[in-house]
């Protein structure tokens, strides 16, 4: 017995000192990462907004889109702003992260605007992303009827798959006519600063965006501890396969995107481009890429040399050399932070979303990613990407393989914790 009490001693001072190490590498990796951060410049090099008509298929009735891609926040929200100012009937909000900045402010005026014009207005955001904002500023006059996704939202059912994740999704509903997602949150920062992507939606795909906002809202809005009406469909759907929206909904247990990657994966011939913020992949889409490279597709990941989590770049980084040695490209994107979620296939399918490549977003969080299948969009998606290569460094073998060892004994204290984002 005396020498069973010896081990679990001796077990649980070792845990208890790996933990301790693994504190202190994150400790240390973040004072450094405040300081890279301070040095980053500015101007981040995007394109124009793009264009591109999405037809549904012949012989089904009028169920085109035209979905418009945004690489430069500034311009995103000025014509986010610009449609919520031109609302007839309903705007519906749903945001991460709203800060309280010029940014957040102008979009607050834009919506209590409408709400006095008499439109219907509607804003969700989430209460943990939200901390560092004061409570006041999420204070709006009525009508207008707000829903904070609560901090903790699984009361006693604390291990219950259903009650965990965040709500990690925007989605912007303009009346039945215009919508947009992807990966902007609100705030300055984000207008000049960050690298990231999102679409406007117009047409027949602006239903399911819709249909989305309201599915969130009827299930935790009207239940909250100050529950609000229902909200209903000002549109009817269509049938409309090219342009589809993939919800996570950890409340049902519904995970569709980490599916859609992999199926697009395994589908894919002679190209895969992808780009995420931050890059955690499970063994599935890890063993799915690694197969596409071993077949002669051309797999190319671009993700932030430095990004605005320094823990998850690390983690990140304990699979660049499986990658890089199966053949996969590692891009990484300098001088700013690229946030974007997306990914295009073979020139034909594009993803674009709120998603990352990591468990926090493929099996906890709510998430929406756009499931596009046009060559049009993906033409657009592909200029996107080489674009983005222009800002980026590709990481060879030989230069991971030289990397200091400190990064090595980084990458192996730190790799435990993977599972866990």
């Amino acid at each position: 017995m005396s020498v069973s009490r010896s081990t679990r001693a001796v077990v649980r001072r070792g845990l208890l000192g790996f933990l301790a190490v693994q504190v202190a590498a994150v400790a240390s990796l973040m004072g450094a990462d405040r300081l890279r951060r301070m040095l980053r410049g500015s101007n981040v090099p995007t394109l124009a907004p793009a264009d591109a008509r999405v037809h549904e298929l012949a012989g089904r009735g009028d169920g085109s889109s035209v979905l418009t891609t945004y690489t430069y926040g500034a311009t995103l929200f000025e014509d986010m702003i610009a449609a919520i100012e031109g609302a007839e009937h309903r705007v519906l909000l749903e945001s991460y992260i709203i800060k309280n900045d010029e940014t957040g402010r102008a979009f607050k005026a834009a919506l209590i605007g409408a709400a006095e014009r008499g439109v219907d207005v509607c804003v969700v955001y989430d209460g943990f992303a939200n901390l560092v904002v004061r409570p006041s500023f999420f204070e709006f006059p009525a009508p207008i009827r707000v829903y904070r996704y609560p901090l903790w939202n699984a009361g006693w059912k604390i291990f219950s798959p259903r009650k965990q994740g965040r709500d990690h999704r925007k989605i912007l509903v303009v009346d039945d006519t215009a919508a947009f997602v992807g990966g902007y949150n609100i705030g300055a920062l984000y207008a000049t600063e960050w690298r990231d992507t999102h679409v406007k939606v117009t047409g027949a795909a602006v239903w399911d965006l819709d249909n989305a906002f309201i599915d969130f809202w009827n299930v935790h809005a009207t239940t909250a501890k100050k529950p609000t009406g229902p909200l209903r469909p000002l549109g009817s759907a269509t049938w409309n396969p090219q342009v589809r929206a993939h919800r996570n909904l950890p409340h049902q247990l519904v995970y569709p995107i980490r599916a859609l990657y992999l199926e697009a994966i395994d589908r894919a011939h002679h190209s895969i481009d992808i780009t995420a913020a931050y890059f955690i992949p499970d063994h599935d889409i890890l063993s799915a890429l690694l197969e596409a490279a071993r077949r002669g597709v051309t797999v190319r990941v671009l993700t932030p040399k430095v990004s605005n989590h320094v823990v998850t770049d690390w983690l990140s980084r304990g699979f660049y050399g499986q990658l890089l040695r199966g053949g996969v490209q590692i891009h990484r994107y300098t001088d700013h932070m690229v946030h974007a979620k997306t990914a295009t296939v073979d020139g034909q399918w594009s993803t674009v979303g709120t998603a990352n490549i990591d468990r926090l977003s493929l099996l906890g969080n709510y998430e929406i990613n756009l499931e596009i299948l046009d060559p049009g969009l993906a033409r657009g998606m592909q200029d996107i990407f080489e674009n983005d290569l222009r800002g980026a460094e590709r990481l060879t073998l030989a230069e991971w393989n030289r990397r200091p060892w400190v990064a090595k004994v980084y990458e192996a204290i730190l790799r435990p914790l993977a599972p866990l984002l």
